[in-house]
Formats: C-alpha cells, structure tokens, sequence
C-alpha cells in the first residue's frame, strides 16, 4: 500500500497577545491508502488542529505535511483550495447540506466548483447517490429527508468529488444510535469494497472500535495507537 498521508514532526503554534500556544508538538503520522483510522482525543487536545491541517482548512507553523506525495506544508490559501477541492472530501455532524438543493444538487456541489461539465456532474452525483442508498430520493431537498438520510447525502457529496481521503467530523453525533450505527456500517462497506481512505474524528469508542486503527491526541502529540497498524 501507498500512503495517503505523511506527517513529520507537525507543529501548530497559536499567538494569543504575547503568549503562545503550541496546539500540535511534533505530529508524527502516516495514512494508508485504503485505511479506516479512527482520531480520538478530548476538547483541547490537538485533534480539531490536526483535522484543519489534515483538511488543508490551516497550515502547520512547523514538520512536514505530504499528501498523495506532494509537500502541501506551505502552500497558500488559493493552492489549499484548489487542492483541497480535488483531494479532500468532507462530512461533518451537522450535515451542511444546502437546503434549497436537492439530495442531487448537493451532491453535485464539489464537482460545480471544479467547473465540470453539467451533464458528467450529474452521472458521477448520481452514481455516489446510488452507493449510499439514497437513489430513490435524489430530487428532495433536506428538509424533507431523516438525519440518516441527510448524512448519507453528505458521504455521496464527499464520493461525488473521488478524493483521495474523506475527513469525517463526528458523523455520528448528530444521530441515534441506530441510524449512527447505519452509517458506521455504510463507511465500513465503502472501505471494504472501494477502499476509501477514511479519517473518523470522534469522542465515542464505540465507533473507533470498528475502525482499522485509532490514535489518540493528548497534548498536542500522538499519545496511543491501537489496531493493525499500530
């Protein structure tokens, strides 16, 4: 396996008046392709730096951040949009999905901003709908689908774009247990059959259980590692 990501020595320094605050110490961390990983770590910790830098959302003070290969360390704004835009899919607790789009719309949005053809936008939305069970509703807006059914127009959103890793912020957390399980299990299946490269950042166990590997961020640096890799 290739990896994904590559992270040496991270640092992240945060100048508060005339203090500083060093939020990341020292990140070592490497991603593979096709790997479920688990981020854990309390309020403060480091884990929602990681996840900005990760997600070419901030750039690190220090270290050395590689993605699919390339030294995306020190790149400006415009460089991490536009990267970001072809690498990095998104899913988030609250969905942000655009409530005046359709399930199909929505999904189509990564490939708008890329400037992609209409009518090939649409196949590929409608594709990544169709691998989460969500082809007989493509034409609702989110108001009228479940919290499930919102979160699983957010994971074709992000397969719509084909990224090289999707970022998932708690994407559970805004469910029930039951629905939340349902969506652990569609993540799941799409690293079996696909190979998604997927980056879960949660506070419960019970999803990082059913991931590949788990770190946990205490600090500012990688405390623990459990499963496969570690």
């Amino acid at each position: 396996m290739s990896s994904v990501i590559e992270l040496e020595n991270l640092t992240k320094d945060f100048h508060l008046g005339d203090n500083v605050y060093h939020a990341l110490k020292g990140v070592n961390l490497t991603v593979e392709e096709g790997e479920l990983l688990a981020v854990m770590g309390s309020s403060g910790a480091g884990k929602s730096t990681l996840m900005n830098i990760i997600g070419l959302l901030d750039n690190p003070s220090g270290g050395l951040y590689k993605l699919d290969g390339r030294d995306v360390s020190t790149l400006t704004d415009d460089q991490r949009s536009s990267i970001r835009n072809l690498k990095i899919g998104f899913v988030f607790q609250s969905f942000f999905l655009l409530p005046r789009l359709t399930a199909l719309q929505n999904a189509e949005l990564p490939l708008t901003y890329r400037g992609t053809h209409p009518k090939a936008r649409k196949e590929r939305a409608i594709k990544a709908l169709e691998k989460v069970g969500m082809a007989e509703f493509i034409h609702r807006k989110p108001m009228k689908l479940s919290g499930g059914q919102m979160q699983r127009v957010a994971i074709a959103r992000a397969l719509t774009a084909d990224p090289s890793v999707i970022l998932a912020d708690e994407p559970t957390g805004a469910l029930d247990s039951k629905i939340g399980q349902d969506v652990m299990d569609l993540f799941k299946q799409l690293n079996t059959e696909d190979r998604v490269t997927t980056i879960i950042i949660t506070h419960d166990p019970d999803v990082a259980a059913q991931c590949n590997r788990t770190i946990h961020i205490r600090d500012g640096l990688v405390h623990e590692e459990t499963g496969v890799n570690s």
